[in-house]
């Protein structure tokens, strides 16, 4: 072995220590202090009124309803919002879909497409309260990726059971669906150069709607 190459191995073995303990990764993350809070302290009811009034600093939209109006809810976002056009994941309950305004689904639709849309109108698969954060694993009903980056506008509709108080919460359900790709999204998009000015939309919707049923 050349001086060079045992020098090498040397600096290699000292930096790593004691390389022969028993030790798992999973281990070493189990051992991980997490002085966190993990479970929730809010009752129902307030975990809904925080992540609404999370939304609202954000600057995005609420609506809130019962099961039997959430057509009638989407109506009155998309009227305000003076939107017409949407594009919806396969998957998005149709039965949810109001007369009156066109609704593109997305069957491999181009970037162009999208941009031309006025929105996308999806579900998700959790919602966190205290961070006002919506969290999407892509499925039928909440589309592909760019779905809910390229339009400028996204209206999502979020059910009660979905939302939890704590990251650590979302990440369990999310663990328990095992998805391979996952979005959050905490308001609308907004970006700030060195200087601080912010802009709207540039990694994502300009705008964005939450209509929380139940």
């Amino acid at each position: 072995m050349t001086t060079s190459k045992s020098e090498i191995l040397g600096r290699i073995r000292a930096a790593l220590g004691d390389a022969g303990r028993a030790v798992t990764r999973v281990d070493e993350y189990r051992a991980i202090p997490r002085r966190y809070r993990q479970a929730s302290e809010l009752d129902a009811e307030a975990q809904l009124d925080l992540f609404l009034s999370r939304i609202q600093q954000y600057d995005g939209g609420v609506f809130r309803c019962g099961r039997a109006l959430v057509r009638d809810t989407i109506t009155r976002a998309l009227t305000a919002r003076a939107t017409r056009r949407l594009v919806v994941p396969p998957g998005f309950p149709r039965e949810w879909l109001p007369d009156g305004f066109e609704f593109v689904v997305d069957d491999g639709l181009s970037y162009q497409d999208l941009d031309r849309s006025d929105g996308v109108l999806t579900t998700c698969t959790v919602a966190i309260a205290l961070t006002g954060t919506i969290v999407l694993q892509h499925s039928p009903s909440e589309g592909r990726r760019a779905l809910t980056l390229v339009p400028d506008y996204h209206l999502c509709v979020v059910e009660a059971d979905q939302i939890v108080e704590t990251v650590p919460e979302a990440m369990r359900r999310l663990r328990a669906l095992n998805p391979s790709l996952v979005t959050t999204i905490s308001g609308p998009s907004a970006t700030a150069d060195i200087e601080m000015t912010r802009i709207k939309g540039v990694h994502g919707p300009r705008t964005l709607d939450v209509i929380l049923v139940g």
